[in-house]
Formats: structure tokens, sequence, C-alpha cells
């Protein structure tokens, strides 16, 4: 994809995407492929999860789960499916399970409300499953890697310490960030790595699909802005810290950055919006700013990654530039769009960023997290208790 545009060849580069994908090997001589659960199966985030593990290299989708009126219907008829295309072939007969922590799958995505899904996702950390989720329950837990792989991957180093904190054995949780805090903090990363950061001052322009379905009331956002996201300046505020910090061994340390967030609800159906000013710790020209943007590039590990592009931030030079309807789709939504770099009057610089609040902001980064962790080493099998009675079975001959 161009520096300078995205507005072409987006159906091309979905297709190559798709193309190398089908390529990827699997990660340290695997045999087959990891099996997926995932919980809340019939929400927006978990219908996307769904969609990308349909044809994923790595993953094949074996269970889907959810609240008790939809356990026991298959999934065709316990969905209602708001995306693009019909709901894929592999999931329409899976029947949806409760959230009991006996699935037959080597890990799960939690997609869940934050209203259950603190107590379930420890129930299957507990139970021997990696815990893979989108959900902002355990996010600032002390313990619990709050992840970017292009930012923090070496905030998996923890994992251990959770385990024996929690009495875990194979099993743990890894959180990706609140669907605004993923695209700044992407931005935010390239910067601090050349120029350091002080003070970052940001407003949202958020889309409706990042209230979930049914969301916010027509009558309320139609031809409207809400100045008012429940708790989401908090996470803006809270979040960065934890990302752009270190892991020591035994605690995460903040990155001690000044931090004020606004954040408002727009008409939009999908894309984040994010209008930033930012503090530098090193004086840098313009220029610098938009080459230390433009040629941030992930190392060979994480490219090699199938979810994963080699130059996750896209630097757009048009000054109305980025759009929601025009760029969200970049890097088949998983790059943070940037436009409008300039001076600021009151800090250094200020600038304008895109991403896609359901995909690098909610599946997709939660799908990237999980191939890491499978490339790491960190995913196993698991062996149901009927297959281990087959194996302590003698054989008749």
């Amino acid at each position: 994809m161009s520096a300078h545009s995205s507005d072409n060849g987006d159906k091309t580069g979905v297709a190559q995407q798709g193309a190398q994908q089908s390529e990827r090997p699997l990660p340290g001589g695997a045999a087959r492929k990891w099996r997926a659960g995932v919980l809340g199966a019939t929400g927006l985030v978990g219908q996307r999860l769904v969609k990308l593990l349909a044809a994923h290299p790595w993953f094949e989708l074996a269970e889907v789960a959810a609240s008790e009126r939809s356990s026991g219907k298959s999934y065709r008829e316990a969905v209602r499916w708001h995306l693009d295309g019909p709901v894929p072939e592999g999931a329409r007969g899976l029947i949806v399970k409760s959230l009991d922590p006996s699935l037959d799958c080597d890990f799960v995505f939690s997609a869940l409300d934050s209203s259950v899904a603190g107590g379930a996702e420890e129930d299957f950390a507990r139970s021997g499953y990696p815990v893979v989720s989108n959900s902002k329950n355990h996010r600032m837990d002390p313990d619990v890697p709050l992840l970017i792989p292009e930012v923090n991957a070496a905030h998996l180093d923890a994992i251990p310490t959770q385990q024996k904190n929690r009495g875990y054995d194979t099993g743990f949780i890894v959180t990706n960030p609140n669907c605004s805090t993923a695209g700044l903090v992407l931005v935010l990363k390239p910067l601090a790595d050349a120029f350091g950061l002080e003070k970052v001052f940001a407003v949202t322009l958020q889309a409706v699909s990042g209230a979930g379905y049914p969301g916010v009331a027509s009558m309320d956002i139609h031809a409207n802005v809400i100045p008012f996201i429940s708790g989401e300046e908090e996470k803006m505020e809270s979040e960065p810290q934890k990302l752009l910090g270190k892991w020591d061994g035994a605690r995460f340390l903040d990155a001690g950055l000044g931090l004020s967030a606004h954040c408002n609800r727009v008409p939009v159906l999908e894309g984040h919006l994010e209008c930033i000013s930012v503090s530098l710790k090193k004086i840098a020209c313009l220029k610098e700013v938009r080459e230390a943007l433009r040629h941030f590039e992930v190392d060979a590990e994480l490219a090699s990654l199938p979810s994963a592009i080699r130059n996750p931030v896209v630097v757009l030079d048009g000054e109305d530039r980025p759009q929601p309807r025009r760029d969200v789709q970049a890097g088949n939504g998983m790059a943070a769009v940037v436009g409008r770099v300039r001076e600021c009057p009151l800090l250094d610089i200020k600038l304008t960023l895109l991403s896609h609040n359901l995909v690098r902001g909610a599946a997709g980064a939660a799908l990237l997290n999980a191939e890491l962790l499978a490339a790491r080493g960190f995913l196993h099998r698991r062996v149901q208790a009927e297959d281990e009675k087959q194996l302590r079975e003698p054989v008749t001959r």
C-alpha cells in the first residue's frame, strides 16, 4: 500500500493477504492447526473473530460459547449476523456451548461482555486454557500482559509470574487494549522510540460500532455527537502507561506520561478518528516526525505472523485525510493511518490518526496476540478427559 493513499488496492490487498496467510507455515514444526474457542461468539467482536478464523492458516474454529439463551442452538440459529457475507460455513453447524471451562479446544478468545468476562476468563485460565481476551476486566491487573505485539511483545515475559501467582498450570490471561487506545499507542510507539514522549492530549471521534449491538439509540446519535462514552477516557489515560512501560521481572512499570483524553461518539459506522497533540523529549522537525512514523517497521518474528503487516503505521499526505469511509480498511484493518502532521502551538506536534475499532481495536488485535503466543510456544495441545481415558485403556488384541 502506498504511504500516500489507501484508496487503491483494498480488495487486492485483502486477496494478497489471504494468499500470503495460506502460505504461512505453522510455527515450531507444528503438525496441525490449534483449535480455538470463542467466548461471546454471538456479539459483534465475537462475529469478527469467527469470520477471521474461517480461513486462518494456524487456527481453526472448534468451539463457540455464549450466554445461556444461546446455549444448545447451532451457531447459525443463535447469531444475528451483522457482518458482510454469510456466516462462515465451518461455524454454522457448531453448537453454542455455555461458559463452562470444558470446551474441546486448545485455547479461547474472549469477546465477553465485561459483566461476565472477569470470572469466566479466570475459570478458563484456572482450568488450563490460555485466554486471549478483548474484555476490559483484566487489562490493568499487575500480572496480566496488556499486549500490542508491535509495541510491547516483551511483556509476555510476565506470563510465568502470573501462573505462579494464581496457581495456573498451562492456563493464563493475555489482553488487548481498548479500541481507541490501540490506534493511539501504535502511533505513539515510533515517536517514543525516536524522540521520547512527555505529554499527550487526545480528542476521539468514535464510531457507533464501538458500542456493540444494538449500541447507541438511533434517536440519540443520528445527526448528532455525544460528548461522553462511559469509562472510555479513563481507559485511554491509563492503558498507554502500561503498554509503553516495562516489565521488570516482577511488575509492570508505567511509562510516566502526562495523558488527557476527551472521548466522543459520532454517527460513523466503523473507524475511530483521533486528534492528538504530543510533547516530545527531543526536538524534532516535522519531516523527522513523518519519517519516524512512515518507517516504523516490525521485526522478522512479527512480520511472519499471519495477521501482521510490516509497516503498521500508514502516513497520508493529503490535507483532508485520514477519513473513516476511505481509509479504515488500510492494512486489512490492522494499520493505524496518520495524516495532518503539523506543529502544535501548545505542545510540539499534532496529527490525526484513524484505526479500525473492530479489527485493530478488537478482534484483529486478539488474533495477532494469539499468533504471537503460538509463535513463542505458549499455546499447547489440550487433551480432553475422554482422550486421556482412551490413552490409558490397554489396546485389545
